[in-house]
Parts: structure tokens; sequence; C-alpha cells
């Protein structure tokens, strides 16, 4: 009889429409040590592999409604942990090798004996602990790499292809963003690949236009002669000079002031500077990469920002998109996050639980990467296992309600956006003949909408 696995309270989910195998398997596996969720058939399995994660999934190939491939292949984008059994009543090594490209880790062939099964399963949980531990291992292989730009949605995909495109050119560029959504990041990638494509030895200088008050700021970016003012004890050179012809990072542009705006504009156009209190201009040769979290646009056409340096600055934009429009990469990101975290902490963490990733994927995210960076350095702090779990993220981290972006199914994600948007058009906007307006459709429409979708009515 094989050994009784290592780790108590392993949790598995059962998929078999059979009762007397699915019955007799549950009771086997529970007497074993095993935490059994049953299932008798596909849908019902993935309802449950939605709410809980599971270890291991003992699924049969032939089920009413969706197959077990198809279920296997759903349970990926569910769980990807999940290690997974197939029962099948016969094998061929066409359908093997199509089960196993497509994520099997085994199979149980019917009919089934009961002690084949406890050995698999405690072969694939030995698997099991050492993925996790070449996991941490990984990391710890990796923990002098670079800050990296993470992501692999269609979005980022096209970042990562303007960055490739723009970086060996000299052209300026504007990064446009919301807060925290890695906007310095970018600039750094624009500057690393241009000094691979043409080795040079400029730096990379980054300057906070926000933070630095008005009557120094010009200072710092152009430099200043001994007594130009107050406390200018020698001459000191600005950032255009210190970057050589490596590239200059402007955060926060749009709070920059006019006067300061249009020196700014001469350096673009002339690729000189005028030191404060210097009667000679000095040649510069490095790049200008500016971000806003603002609309400059916007900024023009109110008077607030130069139009002659927005079209100098906007070259080429690119545009970064907040956490909720790419939540997709929100797994890569927690993978990225948690190693450095626990690299610089020296802790032992190799994952999050399947119940702490469903809370970070449908959460609001309001302060994008950055917030998302401060939730998982806490949560490594706190935690006391390698496995990171709710309770050891921030209180005020919770999901959006009926989040469109969290179901594949088109007709319910459409339904979701439905409802959301008009309790918020409600809510602007009570007078329910004015919402119909605004929402473009017949009033008798917007009633049976509300009664639909059950929507909350604001209180007249």
């Amino acid at each position: 009889m094989p050994a009784r696995p290592v780790k108590p309270m392993v949790h598995l989910l059962l998929v078999d429409d059979e009762p007397i195998i699915r019955e007799t398997l549950g009771e086997f596996l529970g007497a074993e040590g095993f935490a059994v969720q049953m299932a008798a058939d596909g849908e019902s399995a993935l309802a449950f592999a939605a709410e809980q994660r599971f270890d291991f999934c003992i699924c049969d190939v032939n089920l009413p409604g969706i197959d077990g491939l198809d279920v296997l292949e759903q349970l990926r984008k569910i769980s990807p942990e999940t290690f997974v059994l197939l029962i099948t009543a016969y094998a061929t090594v066409e359908n093997a090798i199509q089960a196993f490209q497509r994520g099997v880790h085994d199979y149980l062939m019917k009919p089934i004996v009961l002690d084949e099964v406890l050995t698999k399963l405690s072969r694939l949980l030995k698997i099991r602990t050492l993925s996790q531990e070449n996991e941490w291992l990984r990391r710890e292989l990796n923990r002098n790499a670079e800050e990296a730009i993470v992501g692999k949605s269609p979005l980022m995909m096209r970042i990562h292809e303007l960055i490739r495109k723009v970086a060996p050119t000299p052209s300026t560029v504007l990064i446009t963003g919301e807060s925290g959504t890695g906007k310095e990041l970018v600039a750094r990638a624009i500057h690393r690949q241009s000094m691979e494509s043409r080795p040079r030895e400029g730096r990379f200088i980054a300057l906070n236009c926000a933070a630095i008050p008005t009557e120094l700021l010009e200072a710092q970016l152009f430099g200043h002669r001994r007594g130009s003012f107050t406390g200018a004890e020698r001459d000191q050179s600005g950032v255009f000079i210190h970057a050589e012809d490596g590239t200059v990072f402007l955060d926060e542009v749009g709070e920059m002031p006019q006067a300061t705006q249009a020196k700014l504009l001469r350096v673009l156009e002339q690729k000189e500077v005028f030191p404060v209190g210097a009667n000679e201009p000095i040649e510069v040769d490095g790049r200008v990469v500016a971000a806003t979290n603002k609309d400059l646009a916007l900024e023009v056409e109110q008077g607030r920002f130069r139009e002659d340096l927005y079209y100098r600055l906007n070259v080429l934009t690119i545009h970064l998109p907040p956490l909720r429009d790419r939540r997709e990469d929100i797994p890569d990101l927690v993978e990225y996050l948690l190693s450095k975290h626990a690299r610089s902490l020296g802790k032992r963490v190799t994952g999050v639980s399947h119940e702490a990733m469903q809370l970070l994927m449908a959460s609001k995210w309001k302060g994008n990467i950055r917030e998302l960076d401060n939730a998982l350095q806490r949560a490594v702090i706190l935690g006391e296992s390698t496995l990171i779990t709710p309770e050891d993220l921030p209180p005020d981290i919770s999901p959006i309600g009926n989040d469109p972006y969290l179901i594949d199914n088109l007709g319910k994600a459409v339904e979701r956006f439905e409802k959301i948007h008009i309790e918020r058009i409600l809510r602007q906007t009570p007078d329910k003949k004015e919402a119909s307006r605004r929402l473009d459709i017949g009033l008798s429409s917007l009633y049976r909408k509300i009664e639909q979708l059950e929507i909350q009515v604001p209180k007249d």
C-alpha cells in the first residue's frame, strides 16, 4: 500500500458523471486525508473552482455538457496551479499527446484501481513541491535583474513595440497615463535600449517638475553661475549638461511654470541651454522624455501650457493604460513584485493563494501598479507562510462588484457593463426621463432595463 500524502488536507476536485465511481473514489480519497469536493458535470466543477482553490482535479474525459478537455482548458485559466488527472476508458497516443499539450498531468484508466490513484497523487504531490522549490530558486537567481516592464496583454505588447521603435532615434517622447502606471519605467527602458542600439556614455537623469520649487527648477534644469542668486556660491551644471548624450526624464512636465516652459522649448529647438546668470549658451546633446498624468491638450486649450512646447514634446506619445484596463497582466505583475519584495526582505514567498489572486484580480487599483506594489510589500512583511493569503492583504482592498472584466462570457459581461453604466447615469441624473435621454434609449426601455438588471434606483 503506498504511503499517505505528506501534506494533510490537500484539496481535490473530483468530476465524474457516474455516481458509483464518483462516490467510491471520493470516499476512498477522503479516508486518505484529502479534502474532496465532488461534481457530476463540468459546469458545476468550474463553478466550484471559481470559488475555491484546488490542488488537484480528477476529471472524466466524457461528461455531459462540456467534456473533460474543455474543463481542463477553462480550469487552467481559473486556477493555473491546479494539477489535473484525466479519467478515460481508453487511451491512444494521439489523444494522450493532445491532453498533455493542453496541460493534463497524468491519466487514470478505467476500471480505476484505487492504489494506482493514490500512487499517482503522491507522485504529483512531490512534483508540485519541487515545482514550488524551483520557482523560489528561479526568483533567487534573478535577484539582480533590472526593473522590468511586466505584461503580455495586447495593450502592453503595443507599448513594447513603440519602445523598440523609438529607442534608437533621438526623438522626444511624451509618456502619458494615470499616477502609478509606470511612466518612469518606460522612460528608463527607452534610455536603456537607446544605449544598446548606439553605445554611448550618457546618463539617465530624472527630474520631477512638481517636486522642486519654481525658483530652483531652472537652476536644476539648466545650471547656474556663481552669484546669479542668493546661495549660488559656485558654478553648477544642470541636468542637461550632466546627462551628456543620455536622457533627461521630465516627470510631471505639466506642472512646469510657463517661464521655464519657454526656456525648455529653446533647448528642444536649438539644442543649447543658458545657465542662470550666464551670457553664453552651452550646447547639449541629451534626449528629452517627458511624462504627465494631465491632459496636456486640455491644458493648452485653457492657457496653462504652451502650445509650441506641447507639439515639440508630443513627437511620439506612449499612453500607459490603468491597471484596471489590463487585468490579464496582474498575475505576472504579482509574481514579479512578490519576487522583488521577498528578496529585499529576506523572506521565502513562492506565490499567492487562489483566493488572494481572485481578490487581486478583482480589486479597483485606483493607484495602479504603485498601489499593487505597496499591497504586496505589506503582504510579504505580514505573511507567515510561503503563500500570500487574503488575510495578508490590506483591508481596504475590495473587488469591484459585478466587474465585466472578470468573466469571459460576452452576454454576461455586457449585462454587467449595462448595469454599472445605467447605475452611474442614474446617480448623476436621478430624473429617469433625462437619464433615458443621456443613455439614448426610450423611457420604457430604461424601466425595462432597471427591472431586468435589478438596478437599485436612487431615491429622488
